[in-house]
């Protein structure tokens, strides 16, 4: 995701140019082919051949071309939204072979029993996993575990486990894919005085100009940091509230609503851009390529770092727990060379985080990590995967280093033990 300081385009939209890519990689056998040779070869290139479950936005065609070219396996993009990921991993576990999810999601997947655990002795670049997900730390200080901080579930007790480890073992949930730091966005251009809390966003200065994100369980939390930041409660826990916490923090947003505070509720990604570069609303719930989108068309607006911090989320691979032989090999195979450098970097160069940094350094111009990862001013013209322009020289990245964001993280995004209640209260604040 971008958060740059000058226009460019929506990196969101760049990966969704890619979820139509399963059929440019699909294997198709030719017609009237017989013999034991080719049932061999059919064999073979199934085997190489992995059906990639997730979202359009962590789905690329360059990704997919680069692993056939590396390795010669066929990714075949199976692109699907949030919520059926998750009913597809819990009533079709055997229709994918390879699944890209949240880490927050776990707690609905792993008592299941449909996900294996990944074998850490088959990942070569394990222990170079960045310390935000194996340890909780960046440069050995504690980082924000509100939520479904990633450490807290990504061990398991064994290779079939249903339960979450307390401690590390060899065996793995999720190896990670793609991770950040969300804030709020604004139009520094109308509002035209320093924005530095969370609290603004409730602000009766911007009544019937705020929007917030009308994604139950994250627009809850995003909530509860405004709350939180207003002085009126500290949550222990904004990833996981009571019943009563959930009732005050649903009450604010219908007190808010009613009084006009909300221009809209959002949840489309075009939604929000539209909002903001309209001038509807000046200061919103955004995601960092929806900031960027708006810059694209040459209006000021900004991915603001806050003195609360960020809400964070990740992302991560699975393998079914019916994976086996040839196939599971492959997986194996591809995980490694996601992790191994070229990856890291494209995702990187769009904003996102990768799982290992030190590999995506060495696939990185010095100018591009000094940028991205550095917070540091940008010393050429910063481009996207495809070739756009999306920072200029002397460009600085909102929110600074990679130290500086995922150092200061507050929550992360979260299913709560009391999730169905929660909806359901949320529902009444749509409907206030």
């Amino acid at each position: 995701m971008s958060d740059t300081k000058t226009p460019g385009l929506s990196r969101r939209s760049f990966l969704k140019s890619g979820s139509a890519a399963a059929a440019g990689f699909a294997f198709v056998g030719g017609a009237g082919v017989t013999g034991f040779p080719y049932v061999s070869s059919a064999r073979a290139q199934e085997a190489k051949t992995l059906r990639y479950l997730g979202t359009a936005v962590n789905q690329s065609t360059e990704i997919a071309a680069k692993v056939k070219e590396d390795l010669g396996i066929t990714i075949e993009y199976v692109p699907v939204t949030t919520d059926e990921v998750t009913k597809r991993i819990i009533t079709q576990p055997n229709s994918f072979d390879i699944v890209d999810t949240e880490y927050f999601a776990l707690k609905k997947f792993v008592p299941t029993g449909n996900l294996m655990g990944m074998d850490a002795k088959r990942i070569k670049e394990f222990d170079n996993i960045t310390t935000v997900f194996t340890k909780g730390e960046i440069d050995g200080r504690k980082i924000g575990d509100q939520g479904t901080a990633p450490w807290k579930v990504l061990y398991l007790e064994g290779n079939k486990s249903k339960t979450f480890a307390s401690s590390p073992t060899e065996w793995i949930s999720l190896i990670p894919t793609t991770y950040n730091a969300d804030t709020l966005g604004i139009r520094p251009d109308l509002i035209k005085r320093p924005i530095e809390s969370w609290a603004e966003l409730l602000n009766p200065e911007f009544k019937g100009r705020a929007s917030i994100l009308n994604i139950p369980s994250i627009g809850i939390m995003d909530a509860a940091m405004v709350i939180e930041a207003s002085g009126k409660y500290k949550y222990p826990d904004k990833g996981n509230m009571t019943r009563d916490e959930i009732d005050m923090t649903i009450e604010t947003l219908i007190e808010a609503k009613q009084a006009g505070q909300f221009r809209a509720l959002w949840s489309d990604f075009n939604e929000s851009v539209n909002l903001m570069s309209s001038g509807e609303t000046v200061i919103q719930s955004m995601w960092s390529p929806a900031v960027t989108a708006v810059r694209g068309k040459g209006i000021d607006c900004v991915f603001q770092p806050l003195k609360e911090g960020y809400r964070a989320w990740a992302s991560g691979f699975a393998l079914p727990a019916t994976l086996d032989g040839p196939k599971l090999d492959a997986a194996y195979e591809f995980v490694n060379w996601f992790l191994s450098g070229w990856a890291g970097a494209f995702l990187n160069r769009q904003g996102y985080y990768s799982g290992v940094l030190t590999t995506a350094k060495t696939a990185m111009a010095p100018y591009e990590w000094a940028y991205w990862m550095e917070g540091k001013p940008a010393e050429e013209d910063i481009k996207s995967p495809q070739g756009q322009t999306i920072a200029l020289k002397g460009a600085v990245r909102d929110g600074g280093s990679f130290d500086q964001r995922m150092g200061s993280v507050a929550c992360w995004n979260a299913v709560m033990d009391e999730d169905s209640y929660m909806i359901r209260k949320w529902n009444e604040f749509v409907a206030a």
